[in-house]
């Protein structure tokens, strides 16, 4: 039995659906067959971090939507996933979809967090067995109506932050901004929200977009140094995710200089080719391609 024919199974039943929430709030410790387990390939690229703390403006594709960044003298890391499978826990394995390629950085390979940004709860952007394996101490900004599936993990400094709604953390000003998406982590629970995240510092201005689909509302923080979107898992999500074209002009409407593209070549999450999104990115971009940064997990680029 598939992932998927587990889903459609839990969608049909209320009563499941509860259950479901229930299992999806474990922190994987007993689901050592998923350790057992491994992606099928390897991080293509290796990243050097060696002077990272020098950059003001820098990004590391770790898989998926997870993402280290560097920006006005912090390290963020967006919706960290580095479990082999994710989902709802069953004993000692998840159900769900299991990881195509490794991450390109474990956990102990992280220079030191100031900040965990999560755009919101589904399992393939808030996964609990990562967030345990982080340090509690790090702050967390967050989609509303989300913390509940973060506090009993430990961290204490948890801000849910709802749309066009600014913050400051020591000098960088993050702004929730709105997406075209939606939150419920199991079906039941419709109120959870989902954001992207405009981050601004002296120097730099750069997009998180978390998952979307295609909407017109970026032409307003024209322009962004590095937009951050996905263009994957379209197939037949298109209601819900961009497509590479979409994203494409999504990052054009923001202005961005610079694009680097998440949620693709990771988790097979839709029928699309899992090696489609970014040929039909290169394709759109044309002689435009340079400004994609990143193209392959583990990749990086720092500002000039």
């Amino acid at each position: 039995m598939s992932w998927r024919n587990i889903t459609d199974f839990f969608k049909r039943s209320h009563l499941a659906l509860r259950a479901a929430d229930r299992m999806g709030r474990g922190r994987g410790r007993l689901r050592f067959l998923d350790r057992l387990a491994k992606p099928a390939h390897p991080a293509p690229i290796t990243p050097d971090l060696t002077d990272w703390h020098r950059h003001r403006l820098a990004a590391v594709w770790i898989g998926h939507a997870t993402v280290l960044l560097r920006i006005g003298g912090l390290n963020i890391l967006t919706d960290p996933v580095f479990s082999h499978r994710i989902g709802i826990g069953l004993g000692l394995i998840t159900a769900g979809p299991a990881r195509h390629v490794a991450p390109a950085l474990r956990v102990d390979q992280l220079p030191r967090l100031d900040l965990i940004l999560l755009t919101h709860a589904h399992f393939d952007h808030l996964d609990r067995p990562s967030l345990d394996r982080l340090p509690e101490h790090t702050p967390i900004i967050t989609a509303p109506q989300t913390s509940d599936l973060i506090a009993d993990l430990g961290f204490r400094d948890i801000t849910e932050l709802a749309w066009d709604r600014p913050m400051k953390m020591r000098g960088l000003q993050i702004t929730a901004r709105p997406a075209r998406h939606w939150g419920a982590r199991t079906f039941i629970d419709q109120y959870r929200g989902y954001n992207a995240y405009e981050m601004q510092s002296d120097t730099h201005r750069v997009l998180v977009g978390g998952d979307s689909a295609h909407h017109d509302l970026l032409k307003t923080l024209i322009p962004v140094d590095l937009a951050i979107l996905g263009i994957g898992a379209y197939d037949p999500y298109i209601a819900a995710h961009a497509t590479p074209e979409q994203a494409w002009k999504m990052a054009n409407d923001a202005g961005a200089a610079r694009l680097l593209p998440i949620h693709h070549s990771t988790f097979n999450l839709s029928h699309e080719p899992m090696d489609e999104p970014m040929r039909r990115l290169r394709a759109v971009a044309a002689d435009e391609s340079r400004r994609i940064v990143v193209t392959a997990v583990g990749g990086q680029w720092a500002a000039e």
